[in-house]
């Protein structure tokens, strides 16, 4: 079983992952992500678009009602260097596939500096304990997976996630109401669960 959090040394600097439970924390993350989507996805999908879903899918609210009602599990990355300060955050729910991957972002100074990728290597430590210990995967798969949607123009997650082993399976446009559409490629990386 994991630890709630994770303490990675890197470069002189410290890092923490943390499994997400106050409300102090929820609010936290909430407020990282309005910060993050708009540097990073006002200029993919305009200013519009991007508020429209910090509001409905980035919120306290909704990130509370993911954790209570969708098993969603909720993480935040530190630098022990500035304490209480979160510096990029993921969300994971387990699924018949193996454990979706919501959420995965980082700040705009900490990207490039091999954050993501100790990210996804937790994430993948989490989905193995999931897989052993819930009995939600669907046994008749030959293999659990990771799996996320990623905006088609979002190129750099993009090559990230090739790099990291994830393949582009499919294409979906959905609808997300108020006239917006996520237009996304759904990428997966099969693993072990051994």
């Amino acid at each position: 079983m994991l630890k709630p959090q994770s303490i990675i040394k890197m470069r002189c600097m410290t890092f923490k992952i943390k499994k997400l439970e106050t409300t102090r924390e929820l609010e936290d993350v909430a407020a990282l992500a309005s910060e993050i989507w708009t540097e990073h996805y006002t200029p993919l999908i305009g200013a519009a678009q991007t508020a429209y879903m910090i509001d409905v899918f980035q919120s306290a609210e909704r990130i509370k009602k993911d954790i209570a009602d969708q098993n969603y599990n909720y993480f935040a990355a530190y630098d022990d260097a500035l304490p209480g300060r979160q510096i990029g955050y993921f969300a994971l729910r387990p699924d018949e596939k193996g454990v979706f991957v919501s959420k995965i972002y980082v700040l705009k100074e900490y990207r490039q500096k091999g954050i993501a990728t100790l990210m996804m290597n937790f994430i993948l430590d989490f989905a193995k304990a999931t897989v052993k210990s819930e009995k939600l995967f669907d046994t008749n798969r030959k293999q659990p997976c990771l799996w996320l949607t990623v905006n088609k123009g979002n190129l750099g997650s993009i090559e990230f996630y090739k790099k990291t082993g994830f393949t582009i399976e499919e294409e979906i446009v959905t609808d997300i109401g108020n006239g917006f559409f996520m237009d996304d490629y759904v990428m997966t990386l099969y693993f072990d669960a051994d």
